[in-house]
């Protein structure tokens, strides 16, 4: 079991590499998590480095593509650091980014707050606590070289391969009535690469999702807080992208959104 002084050097680790752009194997083994619950531990001294409020929280491999990508076998939250959220129609530098991909995902903005407690939350309590839809795209990356071979602590530790993430419009459309399985989107690279994906790719449903994320972090005594947003996890196998590449995500009825990549 590692001790605060460990937590804190594995979190440094992982903090030092993210803003210098460079990579590890794996944590070294003396602060190495290995469960989940050190690694979320791990994960928290991240959110001490920023210095404004946490944007709210993600979720990694809610699909099968996104769990083969990162090598797990299922789903990781993360959290939304406020200096990594850009607006819609974003440049973003690839710079040392070794994934290289972007993901058109459902975020829902919180009304409410869900304290952690002891029984699980339901689907509908949690949906009750929501208070708007918004489209998004993840553009996420790792700290580590073999990123689908280190194990769902040390990618936890990683901030569930948390990178940029940009934040699309507010869904108008009356989604409360809307079958999110079966909505369809639409990604579209550089006017070329185009792919489909659906809501029935987040873990069946970007409400389970949501669900799955309001109880992870219960268990772990977190609180999912009023006003923080969910990004639930890419509905389609990730966007390859590369310098001067736009990428455009098309929710339909939900509306659409762009990005920008340079070097």
């Amino acid at each position: 079991m590692l001790n605060h002084a460990e937590i804190r050097a594995a979190s440094d680790l992982i903090w030092q590499c993210w803003r210098e752009g460079r990579r590890v194997p794996a944590l070294p083994e003396d602060i190495r998590p290995g469960t989940r619950a050190e690694g979320y531990a791990i994960q928290a001294l991240l959110e001490r480095r920023s210095a404004r409020p946490l944007v709210g929280w993600k979720i990694a491999a809610t699909s099968a593509a996104g769990q083969r990508h990162i090598g797990v076998d299922g789903p990781l939250a993360g959290r939304l650091l406020a200096e990594q959220v850009l607006p819609e129609g974003a440049t973003i530098s690839l710079g040392a980014n070794l994934m290289r991909v972007a993901e058109p995902e459902f975020a829902f903005r919180m009304a409410r707050a869900l304290p952690s407690r002891t029984a699980p939350y339901t689907a509908q309590e949690v949906l009750d606590a929501v208070g708007a839809l918004h489209v998004a795209v993840e553009v996420p990356d790792s700290r580590f070289n073999d990123f689908a071979e280190v194990g769902a602590a040390q990618l936890i530790a990683d901030n569930a391969c948390a990178h940029q993430w940009v934040l699309g419009p507010e869904v108008r459309a009356d989604w409360q009535t809307m079958d999110l399985a079966a909505h369809r989107v639409i990604g579209t690279v550089a006017g070329k690469l185009h792919r489909e994906g659906s809501g029935a790719n987040v873990l069946g449903d970007p409400r389970f999702a949501l669900t799955w994320i309001a109880n992870e972090l219960s268990q772990q005594g977190v609180t999912l807080a009023a006003g923080q947003v969910v990004t639930t996890g890419t509905c389609m196998v990730p966007l390859a992208v590369a310098p001067g590449d736009t990428v455009e995500a098309d929710f339909g009825l939900f509306g659409r959104m762009s990005l920008r990549f340079v070097a």
